[in-house]
């Protein structure tokens, strides 16, 4: 940090009002039947994977038991930190969140700052540099679950650079910009993914081209043309509306698609379509165990990617190593993975890796594909199925953590296309899977200019205002 900035603790800088730190409430006062489908979401550490919050996956109380736990309730533009289980994790509640009440879980600590002292983002970005992330963590202890010893003081204690007010909001503005693009960047994904995933299920889990069809033949109508209405989500008037060119593509897709259903394990099922075990979708082949030995500098080895590195690429924490392993434990760019181990609800997930080359640790399958159109059937196939993989997950969790075996991949059948329609699948949802891609790249260059520029800026090397602390 700059020697010309002052530097206050965060109790210092925080609000002159009862709660402005708090905990979250301890577990045995929010209880399963607390939780409702709408209402104030509570904050956890799924909630802090990102930049700011992920505004998704929450579980919900009343707005009568948030006043209850009033004292670890959070708003906008306080800073959420987790103090047990994935230490180091900071969020703050932008300007723009969906609600304007939350909770912090049991795990989290909730800071409202002074903001007459300091710009909270500003405090937000220093926590998640280098330097705030090392005071954080000072008083981390990693036996059995990570956790910050006497949390609460210890946050307190951390003490933060304060130049002036202008080169504060400047610092911010200047990561405030990078985040934004990185945010919409990741909502053009989303709708990117609905829409692959939508194609999936209509295809390959509702079966309605085939339903179209047998309806049609059923009402003595045309089962080709009824197909293509349930392809493209059109009328049968709104289909004369197309090109020649398009009516052909529409007709030779819904020529794939059989015009009966059959018995089989999994019910009824398109003719000629198998049903076959999810571990028969790829290969599915575990990562290595690593030990501390193996460990080595960043300068000599290869990061090791788990499941932190998944969720947020390689970072301060990622460990390195030269150990001789087996060929088919390295991943590199485009490789897709799944997390088949850890917090049902956080770690159980398909990916796309894009951190370069690197040694894949255990309980994390590498999915090797037979072609291209398994790939991108199996890989909408797993986040179609996540809900029912975290459901196993959870039967068998223990102290927060569960998994899905191999034993239960072979177990698990799942409705596999034939050949022309895997082909015509791929025809379809590649530009939307590879402008993802090309998204998510984007998104990781972003992120490292941020996390390149941060430090530099909170260190006073960049000038600020036509100024250089130094």
């Amino acid at each position: 940090m700059s020697a010309d900035w002052p530097e206050l603790s965060i109790e210092e800088l925080k609000a002159n009002s009862k709660n402005a730190i708090a905990m979250g409430p301890f577990g045995s006062r929010i209880k399963a039947e607390n939780f409702v489908n709408s209402g104030v979401p509570v904050i956890k550490g799924g909630n802090l994977n990102g930049d700011f919050i992920l505004e998704d996956k929450f579980d919900f109380l009343t707005e009568e038991k948030a006043t209850e736990l009033q004292a670890s309730n959070a708003y906008r533009r306080d800073i959420v930190i987790t103090h047990r289980g994935t230490i180091g994790q900071v969020g703050i509640i932008p300007d723009n969140s969906k609600y304007e009440r939350y909770v912090a879980s049991q795990s989290q600590l909730k800071v409202t700052l002074d903001q007459e002292k300091i710009n909270p983002f500003f405090v937000y970005y220093f926590l998640r540099s280098p330097v705030g992330q090392h005071r954080l963590l000072t008083n981390a202890s990693q036996v059995g679950v990570p956790a910050i010893a006497q949390a609460s003081s210890s946050v307190k204690s951390i003490m933060v650079p304060c130049p002036d007010r202008d080169i504060q909001d400047k610092i911010v503005e200047i990561s405030l910009n990078l985040d934004h693009k990185i945010e919409l960047n990741r909502q053009t994904n989303q709708t990117l993914e609905e829409m692959a995933q939508a194609v999936f299920k209509s295809w390959f889990v509702d079966f309605e081209p085939t339903r179209a069809k047998i309806k049609a033949i059923e009402n003595g109508q045309d089962p080709t043309r009824a197909a293509m209405t349930a392809i493209a989500g059109k009328t049968i008037d709104q289909l004369e509306t197309l090109s020649p060119d398009q009516i052909k593509s529409l007709t030779a897709t819904a020529d794939l698609f059989p015009d009966t259903l059959v018995t089989s394990e999994l019910g009824e099922i398109p003719d000629g379509w198998e049903a076959k075990p999810l571990y028969e979708t790829a290969e599915y082949v575990n990562g290595a165990a690593f030990k501390s030995v193996d460990f080595c500098d960043p300068e000599e080895g290869l990061p090791i990617i788990k499941i932190a590195e998944l969720k947020q690429g390689i970072y301060d924490g990622t460990k390195y190593t030269l150990k001789e392993v087996k060929q088919r434990h390295f991943i590199t760019n485009d490789d897709v993975l799944y997390s088949w181990s850890g917090s049902p609800e956080t770690s159980l997930e398909v990916f796309k890796w894009f951190g370069g080359d690197g040694w894949l640790n255990q309980h994390i399958f590498k999915l090797n594909f037979a072609s291209d159109e398994q790939k991108y059937f199996t890989y909408y196939l797993l986040k179609h199925m996540k809900p029912v993989l975290i459901a196993i997950a959870q039967d068998k969790q223990t102290t927060g953590l569960g998994h899905v075996t191999v034993a239960d991949m072979k177990r698990l059948l799942v409705t596999y296309p034939d050949d022309a329609l895997l082909q015509e699948f791929k025809k379809r949802i590649a530009p939307l899977y590879e402008q993802c891609s090309t998204i998510e790249k984007e998104n990781i260059t972003l992120s490292e200019i941020r996390d390149a520029l941060l430090p530099k800026l909170l260190s006073g090397e960049i000038e600020i205002n036509g100024e250089v602390a130094q």
